[in-house]
């Protein structure tokens, strides 16, 4: 049977799921039986490092907001169809899970999304979702998606949001996200609506406490026996608030590292044992902060983590980047993990700034960056065209190279850390510019930045290179200093606030290169610095 599934494959599929529900020998036999402990890990520590170009994470959204009825060919197409045959080797697709226990999948320990409210003024909201409507045929989005990945060579994991918050974000979907679970239990919440929490939403879950820790390992072992996945992800990012000290604005103890350590090693003995039984492994990834420093404060430590391989995947960085992606890939591959960089949606509050980050060619950029910085393969998140070119592009240097490229410091914003980490800035290891993080120059008082190319610029000739700098008030073009790794450069142009130079390519590293901005020797001005862009284009570049 091919992509194509017809009514009446998804009428057997409905009637198997409705039969072998939570049954783990429902799915344990497609490994070819079962192994021993000592063979699953092996089986593991291999399938860790397979290719997986780009890994797609899909927020899981289609049955909530995107179909008119449940129907599973509906579902497929919404995001899901259009990438097979590209580089898209991995698919993570997350059921919700929003206010840490609602799922759109057939869930007994948590709580089932099936909500249908309207958002107020007339507008769809989740008068849409079709949650119920599939779990009341026998089948649900997970299953869905688990057995299009199969009949497709797709590897396929489930994500949890390890505390989704969004009933906390205070919009008009926040009251109808709020889970029974913690009108029950107000007291395992870091706040209330009146008395805030200094990191992060009130409306946070306090691992520290014994019966969230349980619920939370119960929500995978429930996925890992029912659903023929790959493996599992625990999405710590969404969102970055675990234990109660973190929230009241201390670092954690010793006792908070060790209480999630247990965790996680729960879930590793729980999906190996799981694993085992079926005959092939169940993988195990995290997506954490890019700073061992700041996991640590918040309650992750994650070198421990790999030290005791309990986990087989480390996926670095979404609301923010703290280090350059060197720091990642060398601390994975120092206990032999794979590491992907996820390359989250730009959220700079600046609308110039944040649309050309979110460009093609500024994922281009990012990925090309990622890729010299030696990591395994890309994590796309919050991007969800299935018909995006992205998708047969990221997943290759190769493909990339002779590609149009705009670089930057980076996608993501500057204040976005302080709300999950008041003083997180200690952390940060890298050059940021961008307008929430902007410069003053002066002439006793010069700006250094050193920004990544990922690309050797020269090696696919012709090549043109443009430095773009804008500034917060038109400046005087004489008066500016810029050069790129010691070599001056001259402006061509001016519109506005932008000032335009042409690059010499064959000046540009691949790898770091440091650009330093100054103002003349006795001029008074302090022209503010707000944006830089470092475009590369190659103009006989083949239409992709």
């Amino acid at each position: 049977m091919d992509n194509q599934r017809g009514i009446f494959g998804w009428a057997a599929l409905a009637l198997v799921v409705a039969i072998t529900a939570g049954s783990p020998a429902a799915v344990a036999g497609e490994g070819g039986g079962p192994v021993t402990p000592e063979q699953i890990k092996a089986l593991r520590h291999e399938a860790a490092h397979k290719t997986r170009r780009i890994m797609y994470d899909n927020d899981g959204n289609e049955p909530v907001y995107s179909l008119e009825k449940p129907d599973p060919e509906a579902l497929i197409d919404a995001r899901t169809r259009a990438v097979v045959g590209t580089q898209v080797d991995t698919i993570v697709y997350c059921t919700w899970s929003s206010g840490f226990s609602m799922f759109t999948h057939n869930t007994k320990v948590g709580e089932i999304f099936a909500c249908t409210e309207p958002e107020p003024g007339g507008k769809k909201g989740f008068s849409q979702n079709q949650t119920k409507a599939f779990i009341d045929q026998g089948m649900d989005p997970l299953m869905i998606i688990v057995d299009f990945c199969r009949q497709n060579g797709i590897e396929v994991f489930w994500s949890m949001r390890m505390n989704d918050c969004h009933d906390g974000w205070g919009g008009w979907y926040s009251p109808f996200l709020f889970p029974q679970l913690k009108k029950d239990h107000p007291e395992w919440l870091m706040g209330t609506p009146e008395k805030r929490p200094a990191n992060g939403p009130w409306t946070a879950v306090d691992y520290g406490q014994p019966e969230i820790r349980d619920l939370a390992f119960k929500f995978f072992e429930e996925v890992c026996n029912n659903y023929d996945v790959d493996g599992v992800q625990m999405d710590f990012f969404r969102h970055l608030v675990y234990f109660r000290p973190h929230a009241e604005g201390r670092p954690v103890g010793q006792a908070e590292l060790d209480m999630m350590t247990e965790l996680i090693r729960r879930i590793r003995v729980m999906a190996d044992e799981v694993g085992a039984k079926r005959g092939r492994p169940l993988l195990i990834s995290v997506r954490v902060p890019d700073s061992v420093e700041m996991c640590r404060d918040v309650g992750f430590d994650i070198e421990r983590w790999m030290q005791e391989d309990l986990i087989d995947i480390l996926t670095v960085s979404c609301y923010f980047r703290l280090n350059p992606w060197q720091t990642s890939v060398e601390l994975g591959h120092k206990y032999n993990i794979p590491v992907y960089p996820s390359l989250s949606e730009s959220r700079l509050r600046d609308q110039d700034a944040n649309s050309v980050r979110m460009t093609l060619e500024a994922y281009r950029a990012r990925a090309m960056e990622a890729w010299q910085a030696g990591a395994d393969g890309i994590y796309m998140f919050n991007f969800f065209d299935p018909h995006a070119p992205h998708w047969r592009e990221l997943g290759d240097p190769k493909v990339l190279a002779p590609l149009d490229k705009v670089y930057t410091t980076g996608a993501r914003g500057y204040g976005n850390l302080s709300f999950w980490y008041k003083g997180g800035e200690k952390f940060m290891h890298r050059d940021i510019l961008n307008p929430e993080y902007p410069r003053t120059l002066a002439a006793d008082a010069p700006v250094s930045v050193v920004m990544p190319v990922g690309e050797d610029v020269k090696a696919h000739p012709p090549v043109e290179a443009t430095l773009r700098l804008r500034f917060k008030e038109a400046p005087v073009p004489e008066i500016v200093t810029v050069a790129i790794n010691d070599a001056r450069l001259v402006p061509s142009s001016q519109d506005g606030q932008w000032l335009d130079y042409p690059v010499d390519p064959a000046i540009v590293k691949q790898g770091d290169n440091t650009f330093a901005f100054g103002v003349r020797a006795g001029e008074s001005a302090q022209p503010v610095l707000i944006d830089m862009l470092l475009w590369v284009r190659h103009p006989a570049a083949p239409p992709q």
